[in-house]
């Protein structure tokens, strides 16, 4: 979707926590964000999709040295917007060891904390494991099998003579 002549492409909006996140981050961070989606909403800028639980969202790198987020998604504009779709702006914050997604999971009412697909596959059971231990293989006793060695017989677990 490309905007004509000077039109934005998209409308804008913020969650009212989001706007608050603006408001209260220093001032660079604050101008760097607001030109930022300036270009999302002309649609000259993108931010990286989000994927697991936030699947349908994205992320901007608002500056890496102090590694800030904007978290927004693409939906549809209200009925009286000039604009078919909108970027809603859920959260401007610090990532800080994910504390951002995290307050973007309460802020969407998420119960638990957001997963991304990676963590998903990570911890997801493969489905080539059994539920039961696999049995042992007939064979012969490790100690019996040729060239290895057999442990020394140890007097402390014998019982005396």
């Amino acid at each position: 979707m490309t905007a004509g002549a000077g039109q934005p492409a998209f409308g804008l909006s913020f969650d009212p926590r989001a706007l608050t996140d603006l408001l209260q981050a220093p001032s660079d961070i604050r101008d760097l964000t607001l030109a930022y989606l300036q270009e999302v909403v002309n649609a000259q800028r993108f931010g990286q999709r989000l994927d697991g639980d936030l699947e349908g969202f994205r992320k901007l790198f608002v500056d890496r040295r102090k590694d800030w987020r904007v978290v927004y998604g693409v939906r549809p504009a209200p009925a009286e917007s000039a604009h078919p779709k909108e970027i809603h702006v859920v959260a401007v914050r610090p990532r800080a060891g994910n504390d951002v997604y995290d307050e973007v999971g309460r802020r969407l009412g998420m119960t638990r904390r957001p997963l991304s697909a990676r963590t998903h596959a990570a911890r997801s059971r493969s489905p080539q494991l059994t539920t039961r231990p696999p049995k042992p293989r007939p064979g012969p006793p490790p100690a019996a099998l040729p060239g290895l060695p057999c442990p020394a017989p140890n007097p402390a677990h014998h019982p005396t003579r």
